[in-house]
């Protein structure tokens, strides 16, 4: 692919706060628009099964607005269909009006030859059959999700539903103790966004200028990874995207910014905050380390004797950078930071300001800190956590 020539050079800083302010991490956020202005902020907020102190898509609204309330998160999500569960960049929430674009990946499911499940016959018209006499139901109600308690050992029940779920014939409409309810979307989804009407190039054209809007600036990977979508498919569309090419000093490759994001210098209050390891700012692991100079790795499916940073361990952002990162716990009221990772004396008051801040919203009256990388920072730490609780 021929590279257009870039319309702007920017700086790694420049880069670096227009990434933030895309993400919702400088200026005042919109607190009007709420958690569902995140989401389309976003494009995509990605699910994950691990809670420690909140499920990640709980965490990734409260990180940008702050403590909103959980049930708020819940209800934006999955009341009145504003929302769908689809696969993006991993398994994410999306804006319902996206709906249409992401006919591409349905049809590349209808026609895909080899599943990893084996899909029984009969069971998904009985599937499909059932969800319309009945209305929405779990994998559970509609006859099992398991066949043991194997977590990959799907019943032929599951299987077809989130088969069912990946052609677009069925949608979840909401969570019921993190399992999904699954309705069909004919009932589901606005009839307005109920097809598949759109050919791949609009779709993608769709999703490579979304991504480098919710990105601000990105490189070629950057984009692609942000829907999961295959560098020859963003190089099919990416001219005719509406982002423009850029230089961005260190980067040593191409990049494309949202237009809008070069027309004003970014300005306004960093947050301070815990970060979900999922969130959209650090989940390409070369993007974070390119922009923040800080190296990302989730060590939860790490064994424990090799975990570095540990278990869950959440990267704190303040000032516009990436200043530590704690691994927390709960134990009842207690806020349990088991292991703090700070960049120097400097990180101290805006990781113990993070560490406050989260343990108020998840309804924890006390912090305690067990193990500080550096143990010299430790009673500094303390103090400063005895002074924000004051």
């Amino acid at each position: 692919m021929t590279t257009p020539r870039p319309t702007a050079e920017l700086s790694a800083h420049e880069a670096r706060r227009i990434a933030l302010r895309a993400q919702g991490f400088l200026g005042a956020p919109d607190r009007r628009a709420g958690v569902r202005g995140v989401l389309r902020h976003l494009g995509a907020i990605q699910l994950d099964t691990i809670s420690v102190l909140a499920r990640s898509h709980e965490l990734v609204p409260y990180a940008r607005l702050g403590a909103v309330g959980r049930k708020t998160v819940e209800h934006a999500y999955w009341r009145d269909t504003h929302a769908f569960e689809y696969w993006s960049h991993a398994a994410c929430i999306l804006p319902i009006e996206e709906w249409p674009h992401f006919a591409f990946r349905r049809r590349a499911y209808r026609d895909r030859p080899h599943w990893h499940h084996e899909l029984p016959e009969g069971v998904y018209d009985q599937v499909i059959k059932q969800l319309r006499t009945e209305g929405p139901l779990t994998a559970t109600e509609l006859g099992g999700a398991k066949k043991t308690n194997d977590w990959w050992d799907w019943s032929g029940t599951k299987v077809a539903v989130e088969r069912a779920l990946m052609y677009g014939e069925v949608v979840c409409v909401e969570r019921r103790g993190w399992k999904r309810v699954y309705d069909l979307a004919e009932r589901a989804v606005p009839q307005e966004l109920l097809h598949d009407e759109l050919d791949d190039a609009e779709c993608l054209r769709r999703l490579v200028r979304l991504a480098g809007q919710a990105l601000g600036v990105g490189t070629r990977a950057d984009i692609a990874d942000y829907h999961r979508l295959k560098g020859e498919q963003v190089d099919a569309v990416i001219d005719d995207s509406g982002l423009v090419p850029v230089t961005v000093e260190g980067w040593g490759r191409p990049a494309w910014a949202d237009p809008a994001a070069l027309e004003t210098s970014p300005r306004g209050r960093h947050r301070t905050t815990l970060l979900s390891p999922f969130d959209s700012l650090i989940w390409e692991r070369a993007r974070t380390e390119r922009i923040f100079g800080f190296s990302h790795r989730l060590e939860a499916y790490v064994p424990k004797h090799k975990r570095v940073y540990g278990y869950f361990a959440m990267p704190v952002l303040a000032g516009g950078h990436l200043v530590g990162r704690v691994d927390p716990a709960r134990e009842g009221r207690t806020l349990v930071a088991r292991q703090v990772t700070l960049d120097g004396p400097k990180a101290v008051p805006a990781v113990a300001q993070a560490l406050v801040e989260a343990a108020s919203w998840v309804d924890c009256t006390d912090v305690r800190v067990e193990r500080v990388d550096a143990p010299d920072l430790r009673e500094p730490l303390v103090r400063e956590l005895a002074r924000a609780t004051a």
